[in-house]
């Protein structure tokens, strides 16, 4: 049941913030290795970004990919969250009653990577769609997916099983990371701010102020290898599946440092907060009202 609770978790965040990680996606891939002031800009920024993508692509294009990420926050968060409930409730992320920072990190961290590499494929095809645009405002590569069982489909036909986990090089150091940073942080923050007694027992307040915390942990930890993962999907690929850009997570985190400099990992850092920010505080929060509420209810 835990699995199933992180899953609609997961997926209810994912409701809100899916518009917002297609202005990520885009912003990430805009200006790729290309120097700052030799390319087209066609996002200014996030603001810019969603209206400029309302206004081409209308409203619609906003949720671009989204039924690719329910299923992809059903799956990875909930296998990362549910093995990390299960940890949590056995008692191993504690030492003397008392949330261990190492404890917490480290099964943050083999969560994600359990959850990253089950969701990879699913993953690969939704940064993809959510990437696919109009020519007025594209950037990237271009793929034209109909749709998520198509991208699937056609992906296994021209590179077989291994082809669905092109890139989880990327996914999976990505998601551990970014794992490691939220669940620890928010474990301690919330036995934190409850020691402060500034709310009630059980208040839903208390997981969204640790939440809070949690999402700036995330964003700064997690937004380079984000670029990353973004870009080693989204890259266009030979007959046999090789990448035309990269050749891995080191050559596209090494080759971005080169031609774009330290911002260029840091490329699209705003939309990543409103992305990252409030998909880290609703996640938490759904996923832990749903267990208070399950638990309560048995």
């Amino acid at each position: 049941m835990d699995f199933v609770l992180s899953g609609v978790a997961a997926c209810g965040a994912c409701l809100f913030t899916n518009p917002l990680e297609v202005v990520k996606t885009r912003m990430q891939l805009q200006g790729e290795l290309k120097s700052r002031g030799t390319y087209r800009v066609y996002y200014r920024n996030v603001f810019h970004a969603f209206y400029t993508i309302a206004r081409v692509e209308g409203v619609v294009g906003l949720q671009k990919g989204l039924t690719p990420g329910l299923l992809y926050q059903f799956v990875m968060n909930g296998v990362r969250l549910g093995s990390y409930a299960i940890t949590e409730s056995a008692g191993y992320i504690h030492t003397d009653g008392r949330v261990s920072a190492v404890k917490s990190t480290v099964a943050g961290a083999v969560s994600g990577v359990v959850g990253a590499f089950i969701g990879s494929p699913i993953c690969l095809v939704k940064t993809q769609m959510q990437n696919q645009s109009t020519s007025a405002i594209a950037v990237g590569h271009q793929y034209q997916h109909r749709s998520m069982w198509h991208a699937l489909v056609v992906i296994h036909r021209q590179h077989g099983i291994l082809g669905l986990w092109r890139s989880s090089s990327a996914s999976v150091p990505r998601v551990s990371v970014g794992s490691a940073a939220q669940l620890s942080t928010f474990s301690i923050s919330k036995e934190f701010i409850e020691n402060l007694q500034l709310f009630s027992e059980g208040s839903w307040l208390l997981s969204l102020s640790a939440g809070m915390v949690s999402s700036i942990v995330v964003v700064l930890a997690m937004t380079p290898f984000d670029v990353v993962s973004t870009r080693l999907y989204n890259q266009p690929v030979d007959h046999r599946g090789k990448g035309l850009l990269y050749k891995g997570f080191v050559d596209c985190f090494s080759k971005t440092l080169k031609k774009e400099g330290v911002t260029g990992l840091y490329k699209g850092l705003g939309a990543s907060y409103f992305r990252l920010g409030p998909h880290t505080i609703l996640c938490l929060l759904f996923w832990n009202q749903l267990r208070s509420s399950y638990h309560d209810y048995r």
